[in-house]
């Protein structure tokens, strides 16, 4: 317990296609000026360096958002947008479709210290608040609740949360997020009336009974407030729970009558087939427009994570309708 440490992956390809998923989700959601509840069920430490000892021993980064930075500094990337980040992060707002612009577009807003490298990479605490403070946005007054059980983050997450200043807005807890999402289902009205709540949950699943943890959650919060949109990071590796997370979670949705996508990356094997090297999201009640979006952006994603690794290489995004 407690050996997982996301600054050793921050910035892999893992945290690519999570990322991708969940601000393409969230931007859709955003449309609606009605405030939105936001929770984080394994949060971290909120943000992380990509030059200190974790990533670079790790060596994950550089195989993962340092690929995606230089796609993102070609010149041909996006031949709508100017090169300022600013202009190419508008022109993705305006384009909902254009997730993986809008991706790259936050990631370098947090590395403006004019290093040609990006020296940070903000997990999805940062990344949701981020939109969440938009000069269009903020006035909505969203929540995010963050949890995270794990000493050392989450001693960190509280102090980067503290430089936020964003009162009681963002509030964590040194909680199993697991336990304390059910105290958030469903959340408070808003004051018209609206409920509405993302929800994301990725564990580090460093225990295979995380699987079964992850399904009970996921179960139990349909129960509470089937009308959320629920988001769902695991691993594919040789694991009978792993491959059987999504089939369960397919299951649920269709029992709750609920809408759902999945959504695979695998960048196939490294040299000498170690590490992680595929994973899935699985959404449910996902935008209408997610599985589009999702189509568009994972082969661009592939073809630059993908590039000299070996033989599996594939991505994939399946949506069905409720049960």
């Amino acid at each position: 317990m407690f050996s997982y440490r996301h600054a050793f992956h921050a910035g892999n390809h893992a945290d690519v296609l999570k990322h991708i998923t969940l601000l393409a989700t969230l931007r859709h959601l955003m449309r609606k000026d009605s405030p939105l509840l936001l929770v984080d069920t394994h949060a971290g430490a909120g943000i992380y360096r990509l030059d200190g000892g974790a990533a670079q021993t790790s060596g994950e980064a550089a195989a993962g958002i340092a690929r995606m930075q230089a796609l993102w500094a070609h010149p041909d990337f996006d031949e709508k947008s100017a090169s300022a980040p600013a202009n190419k992060a508008q022109a993705a707002i305006n384009n909902e479709a254009d997730a993986l612009a809008d991706y790259l577009a936050l990631i370098a807003g947090f590395n403006r210290d004019g290093n040609d490298d990006w020296r940070v990479y903000p997990g999805s605490p940062l990344l949701m608040h981020a939109l969440m403070t938009e000069p269009a946005r903020a006035p909505v007054h969203d929540r995010l609740k963050l949890f995270e059980m794990h000493p050392t983050d989450a001693q960190a997450l509280q102090a980067h949360i503290e430089q936020l200043e964003a009162g009681r807005q963002v509030t964590m807890a040194r909680q199993d997020g697991f336990d304390g999402l059910k105290a958030l289902l469903p959340p408070p009205p808003a004051a018209g009336g609206s409920r509405r709540a993302l929800v994301l949950i990725d564990p580090s699943y460093e225990i295979k009974s995380d699987y079964a943890k992850v399904a009970a959650a996921v179960q139990d919060a349909l129960k509470r407030f089937a009308t959320g949109v629920y988001l769902v990071w695991y691993p594919i590796i040789g694991r009978p729970e792993a491959h059987g997370l999504p089939r369960r979670l397919k299951t649920l949705a269709q029992q709750a009558g609920r809408t759902w996508l999945h959504a695979t990356l695998n960048v196939g094997a490294a040299p000498g087939g170690a590490g992680l090297s595929a994973s899935g999201m699985f959404v449910i009640n996902p935008p209408h427009s997610l599985k589009g979006t999702l189509d568009a952006a994972l082969p661009l994603v592939l073809q630059a994570l993908g590039d000299g690794r070996g033989r599996g290489h594939a991505w994939s995004v399946e949506a069905g309708d409720a049960g």
